[in-house]
């Protein structure tokens, strides 16, 4: 019989002894199984669903899927204990001395004017912090798991921190005209054409950044648009009786005109 009283209200110290149990011998075979290897998707997965809920504007959801994240970090600290590593508490001691150690304005005598001036304080003290001597150091700092877009995004303004960057968004626009061009050259010569690609969606993002457009929202919006556009089309062929599948391009052309004027 496991060592566990139900209750009708339930702490983090609650969580934390129920992963245990799970994970133990005589728990659950499936939980027992997991690293933190074959848990890393779920983390993804779990606080994507996090940023869906925020979108909903729904509290429920979003207690619901925060819940979800706090299991992921349970979950990997309690593999961590098990092997002597650290514990959960230790998780929360180091982000603790974080904050304190990034917010001397509010933990120090540090006076601040504003947040903008919070935010410059924050990248020296993570710099000196992390040790990146260089700012180079600080680009590479910025971790591959991110979606490539963001990515980008968090590079390019870590590199403007260095002066490295254009001062509006024609630069950028020119830029981007120049890699569509060799994009275009690289396709005719079918060579190095996955390299000039990214490239020019390298420049893209620059754009949207210097736009002051989120790079992730704004694809997202693009291909909402286009499953929308998409669906349209479908219905009109449908309309007439034809599978889209069985139109030419040229009548797909047509009918896609014809969505976006609806």
């Amino acid at each position: 019989m496991i060592d566990f009283v139900k209750k009708d209200s339930y702490s983090l110290n609650d969580l934390e002894h129920i992963v245990s149990i799970l994970r133990a011998p005589g728990g659950c075979p499936w939980d027992g199984e997991q690293t933190h290897e074959s848990l890393r998707r779920g983390m993804l997965e779990e606080s994507y669903e996090v940023v869906e809920a925020i979108d909903e504007g729904s509290a429920s959801h979003l207690k619901e899927e925060l819940g979800d994240v706090l299991l992921q970090v349970v979950f990997h600290a309690d593999i961590e204990k098990d092997a002597g590593r650290f514990t959960l508490d230790d998780v929360a001691d180091g982000i603790c001395k974080k904050l304190i150690f990034r917010h001397p304005h509010v933990f120090g005598d540090v006076s601040v004017s504003g947040s903008d001036e919070v935010l410059v304080n924050w990248e020296v003290l993570k710099r000196e912090e992390k040790g990146q001597e260089t700012y180079s150091d600080t680009l590479r700092s910025v971790a591959r798991s991110l979606p490539a877009l963001w990515r980008a995004e968090k590079v390019q303004k870590k590199a403007k921190k260095a002066g490295f960057d254009w001062p509006d968004a024609s630069g950028a626009m020119d830029k981007l005209s120049e890699e569509l061009e060799e994009l275009k050259q690289a396709v005719t010569e079918n060579s190095n054409v996955a390299e000039e690609l990214g490239d020019l969606l390298f420049a893209a993002v620059n754009v949207s950044r210097l736009i002051k457009a989120d790079p992730e929202e704004t694809l997202t919006a693009a291909t909402d648009k286009f499953i929308s556009r998409f669906e349209k089309v479908e219905r009109l062929a449908a309309q007439t009786g034809q599978d889209m599948a069985e139109l030419p391009l040229e009548e797909l052309d047509k009918l896609w005109e014809e969505a976006k004027r609806t």
